[in-house]
């Protein structure tokens, strides 16, 4: 293990590569080839629902329930982990546990299979576990290994690297997936399952870079306590009672949890609904869909870039309720798309809007926080609120797609959040 300063250019480049590493799940697994394999998998066997405990439940919206099951789970736990690994002053030792949780469980998808249910959905569920828990950790390295001036640049680092090393193994599994002849595999739902487990081998083994250089944290030297386990709920209290005092930060949280949280659901079940509700005719339904994933990908780093020069000159309020107003319409949208050309131009402005109502979102929460040394527990607040969106947009888009047996009424429902959150956005405070 290298020991170097705070601030070293390998140490900060060792921090961002993480991402590097772990950015093949998100895109790979939740956006991209997992969910046209899901669909695939149950119309191969012509099944349509899952028995779970004597009862029906339609296959998109289950996957959406055990979606939003384990982001509870996250936002549950997250808080309680921080505390402890303060304590522990062994951050590094969460971070690799946590990476390996998700990245086996990548690897068991391998087998996921209709006729065995349980233990699909359980791998899938750790998956999703083990990527949103190692971040929590992974992120509360930024300022211990970089300076306030480098933090930007450094985290932005990560990103881009994120992005190019998703879009590679992507493009690759891709190639697998089209043409598994080439690559000597008997079929393309053979090379989408090694997919998963080359998204496991890369997230585990790329990780070892970051945890070479990465420092394993200052042990407290005071007896555990409960003071330490509920540290995160304590400080995530105190950042609430202050909300209480500050009208601008309060409403603004109160808009984003309701959009962000039909973001979130959005950017989880576009691959599927593309896969279930789009007649794709004798296009190639796979390639169909990882192209639209790619578009959204390269739209929404150009979108983010575009609204930040738009919210300059108009200011960040406004930009995020006519972002929310372009959402509002493109679920509406959403439910009259029937052919791949209509997906295709969908997912382009999905990408357009995607990239820039996040990265507006964010930038936004940041300058009404008020003046304070701890930034760490306000971000986490804003984390958690994030988690409990996703928690209860996936589980009513669950259960509208379960009740109407159709994702487009849940599609259009979450165009309703869209509104109430511009509605919010009319009430916070401009100055």
């Amino acid at each position: 293990m290298a020991n170097l300063p705070k601030g070293h250019p390998k140490l900060l480049n060792a921090w961002a590569f993480y991402d590097w590493a772990n950015s093949v799940y998100s895109l790979v697994i939740a956006s991209a080839v997992f969910p046209i394999f899901y669909e695939l998998i149950f119309s191969d066997a012509k099944k349509e629902s899952v028995n779970l405990f004597g009862q029906d439940i339609k296959a998109t919206a289950m996957i959406s329930f055990v979606t939003a099951f384990a982001f509870l789970i996250v936002a549950i736990c997250s808080p309680i982990l921080s505390g402890i690994s303060d304590y522990l002053g062994n951050k590094k030792a969460f971070l690799r546990f946590f990476c390996y949780l998700g990245g086996s469980a990548c690897i068991c998808l391998y087998w996921f299979d209709v006729d065995n249910l349980f233990w699909s959905y359980t791998s899938y569920f750790f998956g999703l576990i083990g990527f949103w828990s190692s971040l929590v950790f992974y992120n509360s390295y930024l300022p211990d290994i970089a300076f306030p001036e480098q933090q930007d640049r450094v985290s932005a680092k990560g990103f881009s690297m994120g992005y190019f090393g998703s879009t590679l193994l992507l493009l690759i599994n891709l190639g697998m997936v089209m043409f598994p002849d080439f690559f000597a595999i008997e079929s393309s739902k053979e090379a989408m399952k090694i997919s998963f487990v080359m998204v496991g081998v890369w997230w585990i083994g790329f990780s070892h870079i970051t945890y070479y250089y990465l420092p394993k944290g200052n042990r407290n030297n005071v007896p555990l306590t409960k003071d330490f386990i509920f540290k995160g709920f304590h400080e995530l209290n105190l950042v609430w009672k202050q909300l209480k005092q500050n009208l601008a930060l309060k409403r603004y949280l109160y808009s984003y949890f309701v959009f962000i949280m039909a973001v979130q659901t959005v950017m989880l079940v576009a691959t599927y609904f593309g896969a279930t509700e789009v007649n794709w005719g004798s296009d190639d339904k796979t390639m169909g869909l990882i192209i639209s994933i790619l578009l959204i990908q390269l739209v929404a780093i150009g979108g983010a870039f575009i609204t930040s020069r738009i919210s300059e000159k108009f200011g960040n309020i406004n930009t995020l309720m006519v972002l929310n107003g372009i959402w509002a319409v493109l679920c509406a949208f959403a439910y009259f798309v029937e052919t791949p050309i209509q997906f295709y131009a969908t997912a382009g402005f999905v990408g357009l809007v995607m990239g820039g109502i996040q990265s507006i979102a964010r930038s936004t929460y940041s300058k009404l926080l008020p003046e304070t040394e701890d930034t760490a527990s306000f971000f986490s607040f804003y984390d958690v609120t994030e988690k409990v969106g996703i928690v209860i947009g996936m589980t009513i888009y669950g259960t509208i797609d379960l009740i109407t047996g159709s994702m487009r009424n849940a599609i259009v429902f979450l165009g309703v959040f869209f509104v109430i959150g511009l509605i919010l956005l009319t009430r916070v405070p401009r100055k």
